[in-house]
């Protein structure tokens, strides 16, 4: 089902399709009746969840981390690209208008986060948080989850790593900066692409380029080591800026980069090709022709090993550029390790104190 430019504006995609769980589809159709109606503009709408655990735990042999917690479902940023929109699916919800605009906030994750750091059987390592949908996005700025968050792993010393495109995470510099220095926080700021009007169509309720920029020099300079990921990128639409997001980057303050090749997992898929088609449409044919040389002649491969990064020439050509352009600007394609031997419980109201 798609909707109207106008009741479309600030979201990515223009289509609602039916998750892949349900059994029936929806669309749009002319009843007949010779009346103009001008639906208002789709509202974010977010419920609530009692959320009964919050660490996530993964295998996944392409990632640097085993747990993640993630403090909403769904994401107002309205990321076309994103590949979490398909995980809207097993809410009985669209991953297209739905993802964007019926948000899911887990008020109780901070609490529920302290009792699962105080069992006895939790070994600590390195928490991410940002790694399905933007813990920053809009409605953080009242919720507040996850500065909640962030005060448990605080007092507990425990190690963090944030990914966001939100610059409302600069609200939180007084705990990052606290744990940064004791080894405990490292952030990523994604920066897709430096154009502005690129970035309003593509990211719609993301801060602009040149904002996040800042972001990265405001916690580089509360001494937060940063990294700035340019990812997605886009073969034949936004890979002429790697070098240039490389640069600013580093201008801005960051120590380290790395890079990502968009992924349109399932549903994504469609929706990329319907916006791409919508907004560039003399590029469609460019920018998937590449992505299918890159996936073995599909849109996407899921395969461990090959999703992060594709294969084939343009595969490699953009990680030899990516490898130069970053030993050139000077930055490391890993920050520092986070320390875990600080993790301590600390007492709970009504415990007693060690006599010794």
């Amino acid at each position: 089902m798609e909707h109207s430019g106008k009741r479309r504006i600030g979201r990515g995609v223009r289509a609602n399709p039916a998750g892949r769980f349900e059994r029936h589809g929806r669309e749009a159709v002319d009843d007949g009746w010779d009346l103009i109606e001008d639906l208002p503009p789709l509202r974010t709408e977010v419920t609530e969840e009692s959320a009964r655990r919050v660490i996530t735990r993964n295998t996944s042999p392409d990632i640097s981390f085993d747990r993640s917690i993630n403090p909403y479902r769904g994401c107002e940023h309205g990321c076309v690209y994103c590949f979490a929109r398909p995980s809207h699916a097993y809410l009985g919800l669209s991953p297209g208008l739905d993802f964007e605009t019926k948000l899911i906030a887990r008020p109780n994750a901070a609490a529920v986060l302290e009792a699962e750091l105080r069992r006895a059987s939790y070994a600590c390592d390195v928490i991410a948080i940002g790694t399905n949908t933007d813990a920053y996005q809009p409605i953080e700025r009242d919720r507040q989850v996850m500065r909640g968050v962030l005060e448990v792993l605080q007092r507990f010393h425990h190690p963090v790593t944030i990914a966001t495109k939100g610059t409302l995470i600069e609200r939180d510099v007084d705990i990052l900066a606290d744990m940064a220095e004791r080894g405990l926080a490292r952030v990523g700021i994604s920066v897709t692409t430096l154009q502005a009007d690129l970035s309003r169509r593509m990211e719609p309720r993301v801060p602009a380029p040149a904002r996040r920029l800042r972001t990265i020099e405001a916690l580089a300079k509360a001494g937060v080591p940063v990294r700035v990921m340019i990812s997605p990128i886009v073969p034949g639409l936004t890979d002429h800026e790697l070098e240039g997001i490389i640069n600013a980057a580093r201008d801005a303050g960051a120590a380290a980069a790395s890079m990502i090749p968009i992924r349109l997992p399932r549903e994504v898929a469609a929706l990329w090709e319907d916006w791409l088609a919508e907004h560039y449409p003399e590029r469609v044919g460019r920018v998937m022709s590449k992505l299918r040389d890159m996936h073995g002649g599909k849109p996407y491969e899921a395969e461990f090993g090959k999703r992060m990064r594709g294969e084939g020439i343009w595969a490699d050509l953009l990680q030899q550029r990516f490898t130069r352009a970053v030993r050139a600007a000077g930055l490391s394609e890993h920050l520092p390790s986070l320390r875990t031997d600080l993790f301590e419980v600390p007492l709970a109201q009504g415990d007693q104190l060690a006599l010794f």
